[in-house]
């Protein structure tokens, strides 16, 4: 078991290096090139009230286990993902150099401005912080938090190994994650459900 388990730790951490790869600059400094479409996938787990600690004793609002973690943000700001618990959220997994996530920068900008009482929350690996930074203020995506997640631990509590992605939260704490670029018309009917 701790062989598979070992086996499957250093494939997943493959996977998240190779994620988007072929968007990386060629060894001759030139364009990033598109990476081929990625197909989707979905999960779905629900955790009960049950079975997570709750964040406030008071209002016993679900925790999902993906949601425990603490980590910085591209501007050095403490965030807990626990804050996200009993509210709708969408975690938009991507990074710097990804030109599928450069793509589609913009309408996750519009869909965070227009999500109403849904959370935005950006969460960006494989690479440095102020190239993380920069991204964000590139496509004017400070109107919500960006987690630095230099190590990609928040990438592996929600099983993301390629970018982009998303992780759409439920106030009920069911969350579900599409491994896949989404046009704007599909994001915008996925935030609409949670709302």
């Amino acid at each position: 078991m701790a062989r598979l388990r070992s086996a499957v730790v250093v494939l997943g951490s493959v996977l998240v290096l190779g994620g988007c790869g072929a968007g990386q600059q060629d060894a001759g400094g030139g364009t990033p090139t598109p990476a081929p479409p990625a197909t989707t996938t979905t999960t779905t787990t629900t955790t009960s009230a049950d079975d997570a600690p709750v964040s406030d004793p008071a209002t016993p609002t679900p925790v999902p286990e993906q949601l425990r973690f603490t980590a910085k943000t591209v501007d050095g700001e403490d965030f807990s993902g626990e804050s996200l618990a009993g509210k709708p959220a969408v975690l938009w997994f991507w990074a710097p150099w990804c030109p599928n996530c450069q793509a589609e920068a913009p309408a996750i900008a519009d869909a965070a401005r227009s999500a109403g009482d849904v959370a935005f929350v950006g969460v960006a690996a494989q690479d440095e912080v102020a190239a993380m930074r920069d991204f964000v203020q590139r496509y004017d995506l400070g109107s919500f938090p960006h987690i630095a997640d230099t190590d990609a631990a928040v990438w592996q509590r929600f099983d993301v190994t390629y970018q982009p992605a998303y992780a759409f939260i439920g106030s009920d704490g069911t969350v579900e994650t599409v491994t896949s670029q989404l046009e704007p018309e599909e994001l915008a009917a996925r935030v609409g459900a949670l709302s």
